[in-house]
């Protein structure tokens, strides 16, 4: 890496932890409801409303039951909108229903805070859909997953109590009094980076110059003519007009942002100028991705009593966050083997002229456009300012091994927090094992019914990626969508699959993915992969709830130390990644070696 890129990591480092410290003071607020007076009598109707109060707690089942019915309400609201669409308002382009296999994946994509978008935006959602649809579910979504960890903090602190909080208090604390301020701010800084934010209708303008493209050729009956392969049959075409599509972009960014969302409302999401137009916008949009996972690393401290293990956590996070960085990096700056400078013999050199640029915006570089890679696939956010498709095999798998993980380096907002403390709880396990003492983090003892809880919350993630890889390189439909033939055709399934299981919502871009096949498949993948770890953490945060909190002694484990630090990086790493190691090393390892070998 040069000194460039060091610097660059280091003040985004610096600035992260300046903001998100006070951040997590007020998070750790939230957790315990010690607000200011006025805010509990501003809510106070909304409980009433819900026929609930603020002082009304939940039994971990009955929280888990409220919000797997709130979330299935919104996925039938979210498709619901896009199928009505046509005949709603605020649909100046003339929006056309979106179909049923698409608006299914969309509506669980955005619920599950998954954000994976197989259709391009500004063609195909109406801004009544982008508005009450999607950017109504980036503030649900984000603020279920923060209520989950909220849950789990109130499970470590508590002394034998049956219940953990209460899902709507939590959700309407989360949403008013962080996500919505938040995103007021952010999406004002936007628009003054030069992110649109209107309801004009798209705009046609003439370009310097004529464009010569391709299109399909449609038939007397309206339909795109096809050869005697199957393939759509190209006719060419001239224009010297570009439609520049408008729309109500710096409010859903914002939010896209902050609640680690990734759903962009341009197809081209955060390397559309409209989405992101300048360096400084780009800075502060990586910024506002770890903003909430690293205060909640604050909050746990204050919560559990102990701000040590808050430290010890982020510690771990940001070792393998630099370590990523470290890696991607300098692949994308070797650039292709390939492809060497002009008069260079390439037995004498390996080197790229300028790096890897292809897919990558000229005004972030590949400094920028890298760290922008692995924050955005480390956050479980998804938003892309660059192609993942064209980064070279080792630059594209480590976006993909940063989801494999769990996502629990800094993570999403509040899956990343409540994964890693899953990862704790093994960590704690296997070292009880070593010394031959009953396990207890946070003064919790873990016993066989909690292991049983954290491997099940662990596990199931890498089933539905691996088993939903099988089916689709098994399938004809599946094999289909593939633009590239060999491993990088096969990193592309299995980077869908992944950003699915593990609702990130980044794809390579290289897959033909918005097909009644993969929208199913996707859809189950994102949906079981959300819920099928939430409700086992929900459990887990019961199981410690009803528990007595041990005093230390001297032989309890120190949770808050180097020592720790490294043992909770070597689970996550061994645990969480070694489930992916013979996918990887059919995809891009084998491309690797093809590459540097000339193939």
């Amino acid at each position: 890496m040069s000194s460039s890129s060091w610097g660059l990591l280091a003040l985004y480092l610096a600035v992260l932890l300046a903001a998100s410290w006070p951040l997590g003071i007020w998070l750790a607020r939230l957790s315990s409801g010690k607000l200011p007076g006025w805010m509990l009598r501003a809510e106070a109707p909304l409980y009433r409303l819900a026929g609930t109060s603020a002082d009304k707690s939940m039994h971990w089942s009955h929280y888990a039951l409220a919000l797997l019915v709130f979330n299935g309400l919104g996925v039938l609201a979210v498709y619901a909108l896009q199928r009505l669409q046509a005949g709603l308002p605020l649909n100046p382009a003339g929006m056309v229903p979106v179909s049923p296999d698409s608006a299914f994946n969309t509506a669980i994509s955005f619920v599950t805070n998954t954000n994976w978008q197989g259709y391009a935006g500004e063609s195909t959602m109406s801004y009544l859909t982008q508005m009450l649809a999607l950017s109504v579910q980036n503030f649900l979504s984000a603020a279920t997953g923060i209520a989950v960890v909220f849950a789990l903090f109130r499970g470590f602190a508590a002394r034998s109590t049956s219940v953990i909080g209460n899902f709507w208090v939590d959700v309407t604390r989360i949403t008013a009094w962080l996500l919505i301020p938040l995103s007021l701010v952010f999406a004002i800084f936007l628009v003054g980076q030069g992110v649109i934010q209107n309801f004009d209708s798209y705009k046609d303008v003439s370009t310097l110059e004529t464009t010569n493209y391709q299109q399909p050729k449609n038939g007397p009956d309206g339909q795109a003519l096809k050869d005697e392969k199957g393939n759509p049959v190209m006719e060419d075409a001239t224009t010297n007009k570009q439609t520049l599509a408008m729309g109500p972009v710096a409010s859903q960014e914002a939010i896209k942002m902050l609640g680690t969302n990734g759903g962009g409302f341009f197809n081209a999401n955060s390397a559309h100028p409209y989405e992101n137009p300048t360096p400084l916008s780009n800075f502060f949009q990586m910024l506002s991705m770890f903003l909430i996972p690293a205060g909640l690393c604050f909050a746990f401290g204050r919560e559990v009593g102990d701000q040590r293990q808050g430290w010890a956590v982020l510690a771990a996070m940001t070792v393998m966050f630099v370590i990523a960085v470290a890696a991607i990096i300098p692949a994308e700056q070797a650039g292709n083997p390939l492809l060497t400078p002009l008069g260079v013999d390439q037995s004498q050199s390996a080197l790229q002229s300028g790096g890897n640029m292809e897919g990558k915006e000229l005004r972030y570089g590949i400094n920028a456009s890298s760290l922008f890679a692995v924050i955005t696939t480390a956050a479980s956010c998804g938003a892309v300012n660059a192609m993942h498709d064209s980064f070279t095999p080792l630059g594209g798998m480590v976006p993909m091994v940063m989801m494999q993980l769990g996502e629990v380096v800094f993570g999403g907002v509040g899956t990343g927090l409540y994964g890693m403390l899953i990862f704790a709880i093994l960590a704690v396990f296997i070292a009880g094992l070593m010394i031959g003492r009953t396990p207890e983090y946070l003064g919790k003892k873990i016993e066989a019914h909690e292991m049983k809880l954290t491997s099940i919350a662990i596990l199931v993630t890498p089933i539905v990626v691996l088993v939903g890889t099988a089916i689709a390189v098994m399938a004809t439909a599946g094999k289909a969508g593939i633009s590239n033939p060999g491993a990088h055709g096969f990193s592309e399934i299995l980077y869908a699959l992944t950003s699915a299981g593990n609702n990130n919502g980044s794809a390579f871009a290289g897959l033909s993915a918005n097909t009644p096949f993969y929208n199913t498949l996707l859809g189950f993948a994102m949906w079981f992969g959300r819920f099928g770890v939430i409700v086992p953490v929900l459990a887990i945060a019961g199981a410690f709830a009803a528990k007595k909190r041990l005093p230390v002694t001297a032989g309890t484990l120190p949770t808050h130390g180097p020592l720790f630090v490294m043992l909770l990086i070597g689970v996550v790493l061994l645990v969480g990644l070694l489930n992916y190691v013979p996918a990887l090393a059919l995809g891009p390892v084998v491309e690797h070696l093809m590459l540097w070998r000339g193939q």
